[in-house]
């Protein structure tokens, strides 16, 4: 069974075809391509974002772990360690340094995960003595190996909670939590759907002040087009209450990507099919009274799956910033902003990718401190690879 692979492609759910649309032109932004990939020692075809530390360092995944730096003289790629033939999901820098992630491929390779494996979370540390080279290998640390196959394949990122804690999703519906033991993690299943609250999780889960933990289903539910679910806490147990059901209408389907909360705690998300224009949409679940209503922001046009996979980024002021997968001029996908103004969202293509420049984005988007935008084209570009790219505004 193939599943893992085509999931870290972004590329199995779903049938691909340009999509046409009347958007605004980009107005005053520099698109640049900071890293090519050349599918050697550092790595090839980044199917997920990059993640930021306070310094203004990046970190990502191609099949190695790398670090993206701005010396003042450009940008400079350094491999940290090489996860050999195997895909990795996004990545982030944890509560105490250190990088976290999930592989959907490797650890366990017994029974029916015997192809590719059923999984793994791994932590990344520096080494703990000077390097005497100029490449030095981070050590790997994995923390849980997924061993039964209808728990397997981990999928995109993880979250934390105050005390250490982390929490992830895998494909074959479950949500988990590792938790710090003795030196060591404990694993325990906290959720497990049932095709009627949603399935097949693809996205990562993100966390509210509350400890509320909310992400998105890209199948099934009441009416088969995915969910919007939050899980509740309460002593040892986890509830869950789902707070959308898509309907595959005008209200989109299959949200892939995860959720982004504003500083009111309304959530924002994308899907990949459906919408008025057939190719899925951005949208808004705003609560009120215990409720969530959903507004759609915006429709893709053209056949399922030339839109969005990605989460959707935030900027101080509630703009939004996305990527399409297969949407734009060229079809090999675009940067787009949404700006708020009067109770109406205007839609702006920031680039479109040309293939020259990279192709076929699936990674969230990242903001600096100026709000410039930085992530991955999943191929094409200069080695035809990908890339990873920065949009200056």
């Amino acid at each position: 069974m193939n599943l893992p692979r085509a999931t870290a492609k972004r590329a199995a759910l779903v049938l691909f075809v340009l999509a046409i649309m009347l958007i605004q032109p980009a107005q005053a932004q520099t698109f640049s391509v900071i890293h090519s990939f050349t599918g050697g020692g550092d790595g090839e075809n980044p199917t997920a974002g990059l993640a930021m530390d306070g310094a203004g360092t990046f970190y990502g995944t191609a099949g190695v772990a790398f670090k993206l730096k701005n010396s003042g003289n450009g940008w400079a790629l350094t491999p940290l360690y090489n996860f050999g033939p195997n895909t990795t999901g996004e990545i982030v820098v944890g509560p105490a340094g250190g990088l976290y992630g999930t592989n959907p491929e490797g650890g366990y390779f017994g029974g029916l995960c015997s192809e590719y494996g059923c999984g793994l979370v791994f932590n990344l540390q520096p080494p703990s003595t000077a390097c005497a080279s100029v490449l030095c290998n981070w050590n790997e640390t994995t923390l849980y190996t997924f061993t039964e196959y209808g728990e397997a394949f981990p999928n995109n990122g993880i979250v934390f909670d105050p005390t250490g804690n982390l929490y992830g999703t895998t494909l074959f519906n479950t949500v988990f939590e590792l938790s710090p033991s003795s030196g060591g993690w404990t694993f325990n299943i906290i959720y497990s759907f049932n095709g009627m609250d949603g399935a097949t999780p693809y996205s990562g889960l993100i966390r509210d002040s509350s400890g509320y933990l909310y992400g998105t289903t890209a199948a099934d539910g009441p009416y088969g087009g995915g969910t919007v679910y939050r899980l509740t806490r309460s002593g040892s147990e986890w509830t869950i209450d789902l707070l959308y059901a898509f309907q595959d209408g005008s209200d989109g389907a299959g949200p892939i990507g995860g959720l982004v909360f504003d500083n009111q705690g309304n959530l924002y998300g994308t899907t990949t099919a459906g919408g008025s224009g057939g190719a899925g949409t951005v949208f808004k679940l705003a609560p009120s009274n215990g409720l969530w209503t959903l507004t759609t922001l915006y429709s893709f046009s053209g056949m399922a799956g030339t839109g969005s996979y990605a989460s959707l980024a935030i900027d101080a002021s509630g703009n939004l910033y996305g990527t399409t997968y297969r949407e734009g001029a060229n079809g090999y996908g675009s940067v787009f902003k949404l700006t708020s103004s009067g109770g109406s969202w205007t839609y702006t293509d920031l680039h479109d990718f040309t293939a020259y420049d990279g192709c076929y984005p699936s990674g969230n988007i990242t903001l600096d401190a100026q709000d410039n935008l930085y992530s991955t084209a999943s191929a094409c570009g200069e080695y035809q690879h990908g890339v990873v790219w920065e949009i200056m505004q």
